[in-house]
């Protein structure tokens, strides 16, 4: 395990997560090397030391998680999981459950905003339909998802990773869903639950108190089986999230660094970060959303958002500007002239 720590374990004898914490000690951890070829790179270009201020850091980062000391982004990904959720019989949302449906369709024919973002900055683009007419139990009532079933869709997830791709940005797309990852929150993290609950498609007043006393009774509800992390995705989560969470650990074990979207796809991130906190060393926060207490979740994994405009979109569109910048970073930092090519004095001292 890297960082020289165990992952999260139980005292159960055997379980269907049992491969998957298998597998996340077996992650590959930073290339050092790489680092340091791009830091060496770095003092050469035409420009002050550090200028460029995160650009640096985002190519050094580039070059850990791929292994490679000159990193690319000519491949970058988008790929967004939908899915469904029982508990939006409960009036959690501002739109019913059949806009899952439109919205793939949406999607299908670019419509969506992800597909101008992704058009616009060269990005492939991929959607999951996660048995969208399918929607998991609602949490209220009993477990979202059984373990087999959820260990199931992590794996989808994990297959869901193209190959050639460099560059991942991970988003979703299901109604109901910021109530699923305000729930998660609260059960990883504590605290009311009014602290995690926005206002998701729009709320009024009346349905961000529905919100609430949701998150509420399924907290109580599950309490007794809220100790693993893995155990929290199964019981409250979404099929969105596990895939979500699947393909963070094979974009880890492939050397694809990950942008991570706003706040229900950082909850995968967050129940892999419960795990062992170096399970998203190899991911980054695209964007800060305006959703719930985003900021306090990504500060506690550590994450520093690259934008912050207000969105609460969704469907990776956050990650995906991200993934503009990421792209530039990488471009600065490979075609930049050295002092040397261009004829520039360097610093006397």
């Amino acid at each position: 395990m890297p960082y020289g720590a165990e992952p999260f374990m139980t005292d159960a004898v055997s379980s269907p997560y049992d491969d998957i914490r298998r597998l996340i000690t077996t992650m590959p951890g930073p290339d050092e090397a790489a680092v340091e070829a791009v830091r060496l790179r770095e003092r050469q270009l035409t420009k002050p030391a550090g200028s460029l201020g995160r650009l640096e850091w985002l190519s050094e980062w580039l070059a850990a998680w791929q292994g490679k000391p000159n990193p690319t982004a000519d491949r970058p990904l988008v790929c967004v999981f939908a899915a469904s959720h029982g508990v939006t019989a409960r009036g959690v949302s501002a739109y019913p459950s059949e806009v899952n449906r439109q919205m793939l369709e949406n999607f299908a024919a670019g419509g969506a905003a992800i597909n101008q973002i992704c058009a616009s900055l060269g990005l492939g683009f991929k959607v999951f339909d996660l048995a969208i007419d399918m929607p998991t139990h609602d949490i209220t009532e009993r477990e979202a998802m059984d373990e087999k079933s959820c260990v199931a869709t992590m794996a989808f997830g994990m297959e869901a990773i193209a190959g050639g791709t460099d560059l991942l940005a991970v988003g979703e797309m299901g109604i109901g869903n910021t109530t699923i990852a305000a729930a998660i929150y609260t059960a990883l993290y504590g605290g009311p639950a009014g602290h995690w609950v926005g206002r998701g498609t729009g709320v009024d007043d009346e349905g961000l108190a529905r919100k609430v006393a949701t998150v509420e009774a399924a907290i109580e509800r599950h309490k007794d089986h809220l100790k693993d992390p893995l155990e929290i995705l199964s019981r409250l989560g979404g099929r969105e999230i596990a895939a979500i969470v699947g393909a963070i650990l094979a974009a880890r074990m492939q050397r694809i660094p990950v942008v991570l979207d706003g706040y229900v796809a950082t909850a995968a991130a967050a129940i892999l970060h419960a795990i062992h906190p170096s399970t998203i060393d190899h991911c980054i926060a695209g964007h800060l959303s305006a959703e719930g207490a985003h900021q306090d979740v990504l500060a506690r994994l550590g994450k520093i958002p690259l934008l912050a405009l207000g969105m609460r979109l969704g469907e990776g569109s956050g990650a995906a500007l991200a993934v503009g910048i990421v792209k530039s970073a990488a471009a600065v930092h490979r075609d930049m002239a050295t002092f040397g090519q261009a004829g520039v004095s360097e610093r006397l001292s």
